[in-house]
């Protein structure tokens, strides 16, 4: 692969459900392609169990994840990010820090599946429909030709692959 990879960021407030899901599908799907990166506004501080069972169902590696505070990409030596993405609705409401390198942002808001209380199988159920919507909105944004879209198209595009 000759040309950099386009850095992605995944936000939600807790980083411990949706956020994880997403970074995991990007770096998977990706290919080398994206590298993907989460963080939250107020991180609990651990990944919750049942985004890492989505993922294993689905076969993707969830190597490395943890719940961080998106102050880690904010900092100076952070890697400058090319898309962000909200993917809670608290998180898109929230000021954020000023974004290194002026990245395009989507809104990609969803239930939390973390906030589902039922059976056992109903919170699976609900953490496995929040991975297949987050890999539905990834393929969408890996088909679209980055290269050849102007800013704006692009923009146009990712904010309505949070609408599907």
């Amino acid at each position: 692969m000759s040309e950099k990879p386009y850095n992605v960021l995944f936000i939600c407030t807790g980083n411990s459900a949706r956020s994880i899901l997403a970074e995991a599908l990007l770096n998977h799907a990706g290919r080398g392609r994206f590298r993907a990166y989460s963080a939250g506004s107020h991180p609990t501080g651990t990944v919750n169990p049942g985004a890492l069972d989505a993922l294993g169902s689905l076969g993707i590696p969830a190597t490395g994840a943890r719940s961080k505070n998106w102050d880690e990409f904010a900092a100076p030596a952070a890697p400058s990010m090319d898309f962000i993405f909200t993917v809670c609705d608290s998180a898109a409401g929230e000021v954020c820090p000023v974004w290194p390198g002026h990245p395009m942002t989507a809104h990609w808001g969803m239930p939390d599946p973390a906030a589902v209380s039922g059976t056992p199988e109903e919170v699976r159920l609900a953490f496995r429909d929040a991975a297949v919507t987050l890999k539905r909105r990834i393929d969408l944004m890996l088909a679209l030709p980055l290269s050849t879209l102007d800013a704006m198209a692009t923009q146009h595009e990712l904010r309505g692959i949070g609408k599907r």
